[in-house]
């Protein structure tokens, strides 16, 4: 039995709380989302200029991990090189795969539809 001065193990050290967890331990993560628009205008920049991987992904609208994917692929159309271990795009390989990507857009299709015209079968 206990006395009334005898306190558990969680008790005396307190409860884990996650709000009283120091800055420091926490594990900071990655924006994973797409960046907000560049704030510079991609036709006034020289061709022979680089962007890093948040600028190129800000340009294109896309989030920077997809653009990390994409490097996994040497054959894919956007271009890149690095530089002391970092990846760089020039802006006229953007330019490219931007002019290139604008006019290969597709109509959506419903989700039933079929690619030769028939319905969808019931």
């Amino acid at each position: 039995m206990r006395g009334k001065d005898d306190k558990t193990q969680v008790e005396a050290f307190g409860a884990p709380d996650c709000t009283q967890t120091p800055h420091a331990a926490k594990r900071l993560r990655k924006n994973r989302g797409v960046p907000s628009p560049a704030t510079f205008d991609i036709d006034t920049l020289p061709g022979s200029s680089n962007l890093t991987a948040l600028e190129a992904a800000a340009v294109i609208r896309r989030t920077p991990g997809a653009l990390e994917q994409w490097r996994r692929d040497p054959n894919h159309p956007l271009k890149w090189r690095y530089v002391d271990g970092r990846p760089l795009y020039r802006v006229d390989a953007v330019r490219d795969y931007l002019a290139q990507h604008d006019k290969t857009t597709k109509t959506p299709q419903p989700h039933n539809a079929h690619g030769d015209g028939r319905g969808a079968r019931p």
